[in-house]
């Protein structure tokens, strides 16, 4: 069956103004002011002149639990299909955090194709915080030459629980994500998290800088961990390289207002992502910092902090959900993935007036109405 979307005011995220929108098997068959004709053979749906924006993508998400760090019981349980609808997030990108050992990296690929399965799209970063590679096959490159839901690695840096990597090590992470990358048809990148020690992004600007290894294939989040951070990582933007602002982590001021400095500082909008560190455990500590329990780093804030760009920062809605679009789709080189286009994935999220999420389609298939979920995974019922 056809859905056909009628009214819509459309952001693919450039403002294409009123259409009508014709989805099947998946993907955008057709846009056009008025789409007629296909009464007999489609659903019709009308948006109501809502805003319609391509489906949300997050690119750092703990989809089978993380943290840990405070004991077992530390550890955070896996994210539902429904939570992320809930929020708009139709693509997702998994990952392992600072425990490779009880977390499995298989367990991450069968959750990544299980939340596939049950309606939105799922890919997922192979390896964890060390430098010594947790895989599913014997090497970075083999996952990703075969493994269909590997896109790159991750690693992390300038924090204490990683292995401290050098300039070498990461050289030839970057190397097996590369190649592995144009053996298999996919970018390949190496995604790497920032802690707040004081070497910051020193040892990414001399890969750039002394060993000319391609700026595009390097992907660093948490930028804006601490403020000397996101200056730091201004530097890394301004060679060329993408650089990407936790909204559920850790964060040294709301996200929105990091996005605003840096258009300030001359960073084009371009280079700029939110992912959410979602499901990360995260402490609690009373007033006299004692740590009394745990929570998890929240799914549904890098819409939250769309909106406030929006609504806060007055930037133009077009280039303000970029951020969750757009830009993520092309860090990660997902072709069909991040805009309103004839061709691409019919991944829509529909908001009201005040910009409130009210309605999400992913794959073509409407899974959620008038802010209620219609489509969950199978063990949310």
């Amino acid at each position: 069956m056809l859905t056909l979307i009628k009214n819509a005011n459309v952001y693919a995220p450039e403002f294409l103004g009123k259409k009508d929108i014709l989805i099947g098997n998946n993907k955008i068959l057709a846009i056009e002011d008025t789409i007629e004709g296909h009464a007999s053979i489609a659903k019709t749906w009308d948006a109501k002149g809502k805003i319609v924006t391509p489906g949300f993508i997050d690119q750092h998400v703990h989809i089978i639990g993380a943290g840990g760090k405070h004991g077992y019981a530390s550890m955070t349980p896996e994210i539902m299909m429904g939570q992320f609808i809930n929020c708009g997030t139709t693509t997702v990108v998994g990952l392992l955090g600072t425990d490779g050992t009880a977390r499995s990296i298989k367990t991450l690929y069968a959750k990544a194709k299980a939340l596939t399965d049950e309606g939105i799209t799922a890919y997922m970063f192979t390896s964890y915080f060390s430098i010594d590679p947790v895989t599913i096959t014997s090497s970075i490159q083999d996952d990703m030459v075969f493994i269909d839901k590997v896109i790159g690695c991750k690693v992390a840096i300038s924090d204490e629980r990683s292995s401290y990597p050098t300039a070498t090590e990461l050289l030839r992470h970057l190397r097996e994500v590369r190649v592995g990358g144009q053996i298999s048809g996919k970018k390949g990148i190496l995604h790497i998290h920032l802690g707040r020690m004081s070497s910051q992004i020193d040892i990414l600007l001399e890969l750039v800088e002394k060993h000319e290894f391609p700026i595009e294939n390097i992907s660093p989040t948490h930028v804006g961990r601490t403020k000397s951070l996101f200056e730091q990582s201004l530097k890394f933007a301004k060679l060329g390289g993408m650089i990407d602002i936790t909204t559920g982590g850790t964060k040294y001021t709301d996200p929105y207002k990091s996005v605003l400095y840096a258009l300030e500082k001359g960073i084009s909008i371009d280079q700029l992502t939110f992912s959410s560190d979602g499901n990360a455990g995260l402490g609690k500590k009373d007033e006299h910092g004692n740590l009394i329990g745990f929570t998890k780093a929240p799914i549904n804030l890098n819409f939250e902090q769309t909106r406030a760009l929006i609504k806060e920062g007055n930037l133009p809605i077009s280039e303000a959900i970029k951020l969750v679009t757009t830009n993520p789709a092309k860090n990660l080189a997902l072709k069909e993935k991040g805009r309103i286009k004839v061709g691409f994935d019919a991944d829509l999220c529909c908001l009201d007036d005040d910009f409130n999420l009210k309605d999400v389609f992913a794959k073509g298939q409407l899974m959620m109405e008038d802010t209620k979920v219609l489509q969950k995974g199978n063990f949310e019922h």
